[in-house]
């Protein structure tokens, strides 16, 4: 355990200014499509809202551990969408907290909807430094009490969809901010993304509905390959994979109308999987579209006083 504390102030301390790790990451993208691009926002042309909570590395000691929640709608009289992000991510002693409120403006193009969108908001880190376990004995740049910080957070994207298919490119923490707290300053790299997916109709009741995820902050890339079966638009499972890191078993259904359950579980295919049992992931998402009130106007015919 110990050895696993003094890699994480390596790399946390190594020097005193650090560069932001990749964003969290999840296994359900699929859901969490909000999450790395404002221009989403309304797509569905309902009131959306997901929780999704992720435990990564199960076992490693100080393994990732994010809460997730989205929420968003479609506003019918000034064609947009508006949505809600906020991420809770925790390693070891540090903490993340991202909010962001998102606007996309959505209009017609082809058969399909495109959404142009961008978010803002802050950026919070902090570390308990009470909690470092030593084996040389203390170190003067680490804060031997609870710090943090923010910074202001914005984003940009693109979202189309048509009824079989989407495609998104997006750009997240495009100010770079910069966080302050104690002696450490930590730099937000800038993140982007680039996602699509189509659905194709098996039969009646089955549908394919493979979709693709590349992320990338300049200085590393990941790529997630994803594939679900779902059954009556009720059940699904699948697989994905994510390159020179892991292959992730899907499932869900809808609970009840309108109310979805997922749950992923990440086998782990590179060299931390020695330390790790796995990762799992859970999430629970409720979408609903109001129903319109029509007016109705009556008039007296003339002919009939």
């Amino acid at each position: 355990m110990k050895k696993v504390y003094f890699v994480l102030i390596l790399i946390v301390f190594g020097s005193t200014t650090a560069w932001a790790q990749q964003d969290p990451q999840f296994s359900q993208n699929i859901f969490t499509k909000l999450a790395v691009n404002p221009g989403f926002a309304g797509a569905n042309g309902a009131y959306c809202g997901t929780l999704l909570y992720r435990n990564q590395w199960t076992g490693f000691g100080g393994e990732p551990k994010t809460m997730l929640f989205t929420g968003d709608a479609y506003i019918d009289d000034i064609s947009s969408g508006v949505g809600l992000t906020v991420i809770s991510d925790q390693l070891g002693f540090d903490k993340n907290l991202g909010i962001r409120a998102a606007y996309a403006y959505r209009t017609q193009l082809g058969s399909g909807k495109l959404g142009i969108g961008a978010d803002f908001g802050l950026m919070q880190k902090s570390i308990d430094g009470s909690k470092f376990i030593y084996n040389d004995g203390p170190d003067a740049s680490i804060p031997t009490n609870n710090v943090s910080g923010g910074t202001f957070d914005l984003g940009f994207g693109l979202y189309y969809n048509t009824d079989k298919m989407f495609v998104g490119a997006s750009a997240s923490h495009l100010t770079e901010g910069e966080i302050k707290y104690s002696n450490i300053k930590t730099k937000l790299a800038r993140h982007y993304y680039l996602q699509g997916g189509y659905s194709v109709g098996l039969t009646s009741s089955l549908d394919l509905k493979p979709s693709l995820l590349v992320k990338t902050d300049g200085a590393s890339t990941q790529m997630d390959i994803n594939a679900n079966l779902v059954i009556n638009n009720k059940y699904w499972g699948g697989l994905s994979y994510r390159l020179q890191d892991a292959i992730v078993i899907m499932v869900g259904m809808e609970i009840i109308p309108n109310l979805k359950f997922g749950y992923s579980y990440d086998l782990t295919t590179s060299d931390i999987k020695t330390y790790s049992s796995g990762t799992h992931e859970v999430m629970l998402g409720y979408c609903f579209k109001p129903v319109k009130v029509i007016h109705r106007q009556f008039h007296r015919n003339v002919r009939f006083l």
